[in-house]
């Protein structure tokens, strides 16, 4: 008689590998994020990963992720949107106009640059809903059109300085309950556990709902692997921020929008009205799915996180600039697909847009520290998105075959 392997135990191992297979990019994405970190921190002699310099990605790089964060469920829905570069230039005019010109008080002005780019995303939507006018063709007079719009609202010149709680929304930071002597900042580090602990619940408690209903395929040893993972890189970073001055207001802006619009996208309809869109528009349509309302609804949000990102890029430079937004598109497009968007649409994650912007955050970060020109940056973030996309046309080949 010959030994064999047990059956279940051949079965778990097939089941983990074909699980590991299918989180092949997830699994690249933060390995790549990994190798650029430590590339860098040795590269630099440990200047990427000084509390000053973490801080100072956070804040630099936020604007770009509250794009990416619209960005991402735009390109899921097989849509894209070249005008979020402008939209940021003319929101933040308009805010400079109306804070320091006509003298409205600063959180008045905020609400009404939102408000101003809800209607800026109604009127692209619309176009792009109703009269199935490519969005590409939309954004792209739309980009042309609010550019020319920030430049006659500003008369070509450039305004400041904005009053302190303005300015904070885009460089300030949370109080420091320390009192500026102890050698971290407490609140920091209590929002770091916190958030550690909140992470380790809801991985737990989806693990035992998808048990529950018998649908659980992730591996135990992954599960606590990713967990372990994920709750130290938190806390690494609460550290490093507490070393410095402590918690970004941003960073909150930030952290509250990426719950929220993960929750939309993994369990309210209206996310799964936007992967089945990307997926296959005509079958949605059939299924019921008002896919002009959809898309519609897409771009006001989009618009709406483009004059977000608008009031934080001006609060942060105290400065309403006609060139603001240069750009701006192309480095949110990049981190949707470097974050495992696919080309076709259907297929992203909000956190993988986030995981895609800190990655050209960094390399943009390391290559300025290095002195790297600015005409090899470009050379160098053009072939990491290529072979973002190439690696994901690869995978669809691979598990066509």
């Amino acid at each position: 008689m010959t030994a064999t392997t047990p059956a279940p135990q051949t079965g778990v191992l097939q089941r983990a590998s074909r699980f590991l297979a299918g989180q092949l990019r997830q699994i690249g994405l933060f390995i790549a994020l990994i190798v650029i970190v430590v590339f860098f921190e040795v590269a630099t002699q440990g200047i990427t990963l000084k509390p000053i310099n973490v801080s100072n990605l956070v804040v630099q790089n936020s604007y770009i992720l509250i794009l990416a964060i619209g960005m991402v469920m735009v390109i899921i829905a097989g849509h894209i949107d070249l005008s979020v570069g402008s939209v940021v230039a003319f929101t933040g005019a308009m805010a400079g106009v109306m804070i320091t010109k006509w003298g409205i008080p600063w959180p008045v002005a905020a609400v009404l640059c939102l408000v101003l780019g809800a209607l800026i995303g109604c009127w692209q939507g619309f176009w792009i809903a109703y009269f199935k006018i490519p969005a590409f063709i939309v954004t792209l007079a739309g980009m042309l059109t609010f550019r020319g719009l920030t430049q006659i609202t500003l008369q070509n010149q450039q305004i400041s300085p904005f009053p302190d709680g303005f300015r904070a929304i885009g460089s300030g930071f949370l109080p420091d309950l320390g009192g500026g002597v102890s050698f971290v900042e407490p609140l920091t580090i209590v929002l770091g556990v916190l958030s550690a602990v909140a992470l380790i619940a809801a991985g737990i408690r989806g693990r035992l709902v998808r048990r529950r209903y018998n649908v659980e395929d992730e591996p135990m040893p992954w599960f606590v692997a990713k967990t372990a993972f994920t709750t130290v890189l938190i806390l690494l970073v609460a550290f490093l921020l507490a070393s410095y001055r402590g918690t970004p207001i941003v960073l909150i802006i930030l952290a509250v929008l990426v719950v929220a619009y993960s929750a939309v996208m993994a369990r309210s309809v209206f996310g799964r009205h936007i992967y089945a869109i990307g997926g296959n528009l005509n079958a949605a349509a059939l299924s019921g799915v008002k896919t002009q309302r959809v898309t519609f609804l897409l771009f006001v949000n989009m618009g709406v996180l483009s004059a977000l990102a608008g009031l934080v890029f001006t609060a942060q430079l105290n400065l309403a600039n006609p060139k603001a937004g240069d750009g701006f598109e192309l480095d949110a497009i990049a981190a949707v697909f470097i974050g495992g968007a696919a080309v076709t649409g259907g297929i992203g994650r909000v956190t993988g847009a986030i995981i895609g912007g800190l990655i050209i955050g960094i390399l943009n970060n390391g290559m300025s520290i290095l002195g790297v020109g600015t005409e090899f940056q470009s050379l160098i973030k053009g072939l990491v998105l290529l072979a973002a996309v190439a690696f994901d046309v690869y995978n669809k080949r691979r598990s066509g075959k």
